[in-house]
């Protein structure tokens, strides 16, 4: 395979990122990975069968921590209600609504489909928006039997700037038509 290495000439957020590499991708899956995603085994192959007779759907892996324990990387709407019953009340989400782009693998037709991640929201909530406009336009979000290890940084909780661009990105969400 080749390996393309797109550099920008200023730091970009997360969708930007993605969608500057993916932008004229010619295969027929494109698969969005977090540079802190290591994987034990290959999932690709998990990941395109799920997709197999979907082809508006995109797929993702189990998504564990370096101790091997499942992180909540499905959550529900990050509504204000939703936010509070998890961060204070610790109450389990119990509804798929969207899914950590940490890896998430599709079809090439569905990234151009829907013009890849929306720019405007920078380091947080692009993978939210994403799932929504997929699942807007009936597409399904499913997981495949395969895991990978996902190094998050939650840096939100510990760091002032992406705690703002947390909030920033938060707001755009709950404004706008998803």
């Amino acid at each position: 395979f080749a390996l393309d290495i797109v550099r920008n000439s200023f730091p970009r957020g997360f969708g930007a990122n993605h969608n500057r590499a993916l932008a004229g991708v010619a295969e027929g899956f494109v698969c969005v990975l977090n540079p802190d995603v290591v994987l034990r085994e290959d999932p690709f192959v998990p990941l395109v069968q799920i997709l197999e007779g979907q082809p508006d759907s995109c797929a993702y892996p189990v998504q564990v921590d370096g101790a091997g324990r499942v992180q909540d990387s499905e959550r529900e709407i990050p509504s204000p209600l939703a936010l509070f019953r998890r961060r204070f009340l610790k109450q389990t989400e119990h509804r798929v609504d969207w899914v950590n782009a940490a890896c998430l693998l599709m079809p090439a037709a569905v990234w151009h489909g829907m013009g890849g991640f929306d720019e405007r929201y920078f380091m947080y909530c692009e993978d939210v928006d994403f799932c929504l406009r997929l699942r807007l336009r009936g597409g399904r979000l499913l997981q495949a039997p395969v895991q990978v290890i996902h190094i998050g940084q939650r840096a939100s909780g510990r760091r002032l700037n992406h705690l703002a661009w947390h909030v920033r990105s938060l707001m755009r969400l709950w404004t706008s038509p998803v």
